[in-house]
């Protein structure tokens, strides 16, 4: 007989202080959502994909002019990598970026229409998605309850105490297992949210979070005594 394998235990007081992240973030980011402008199913999954080590900011001043040259996943499927490039170019990896958007096109008309499909592992099997990037699709465009775990919320996690784990679908797991699903869209933002505006990798600040008298500070490098933050 095959026995199934354990869950990873969570961090001491994880599921206690759970509650109190959540209720923090509710009062902080009440309207937390996606910082990516987007218009439609196609257009949000293009800009997840470009947002891969790149900023909202930057990906944001790309998107109007390539969605007016090619607004759609038909009109995208007709571009060459070298055609896509010159809008991109001001993104991280701009060309490996091209030749995914231009195959991932390809295949969202041979495979669905042209529309962008309602289904995890087919977004998944798009080049340049992964599972953070299928997680912020559903969630963001088809409502489903998802955690898409970036580096913000992987970091977070750590922080926070709510996840040891430092793989990506290890901490959405855990994250799964403390949060009610209901949240889980909500919380995925907030994170980004609170990570990008207080809890940044190399200088938190610590002295100004709401969460502070609850947050363990888990790899947080604090002042010495007398020493200024």
């Amino acid at each position: 007989m095959t026995r199934k394998t354990a869950a990873p235990r969570l961090p001491t007081g994880a599921k206690a202080r759970a509650p109190q992240v959540l209720g923090a973030l509710e009062t902080l980011y009440p309207d937390a959502r996606t910082e990516l402008d987007y218009r439609s199913p196609f257009e949000l999954l293009v800009a997840t994909v470009l947002s891969a080590q790149a900023t909202d900011v930057s990906v944001n001043a790309a998107t109007p002019a390539l969605f007016a040259r090619y607004p759609d996943a038909h009109a995208l499927s007709t571009a060459s990598p070298e055609d896509i490039e010159p809008y991109i170019r001001r993104i991280g990896l701009y060309r490996g970026k091209a030749r995914n958007l231009a195959a991932l096109a390809r295949l969202l008309v041979e495979r669905h229409g042209g529309e962008v499909p309602d289904d995890f592992a087919a977004v998944v099997a798009l080049p340049g998605a992964g599972r953070k990037t299928a997680n912020v699709v559903l969630s963001n465009a088809y409502g489903y309850p998802a955690i898409a775990v970036d580096t913000h919320v992987g970091r977070l996690a750590r922080r926070l105490g709510l996840s040891t784990q430092t793989h990506p679908d290890k901490v959405e797991a855990d994250l799964e297992r403390l949060f009610p699903r209901g949240r889980w869209v909500f919380l995925h933002h907030a994170l980004i949210l609170h990570g990008r505006r207080v809890c940044a990798a190399r200088r938190p600040l610590c002295g100004e979070c709401v969460m502070r008298p609850f947050c363990p500070q888990v790899g947080v490098d604090l002042p010495a005594p007398g020493r200024p933050a």
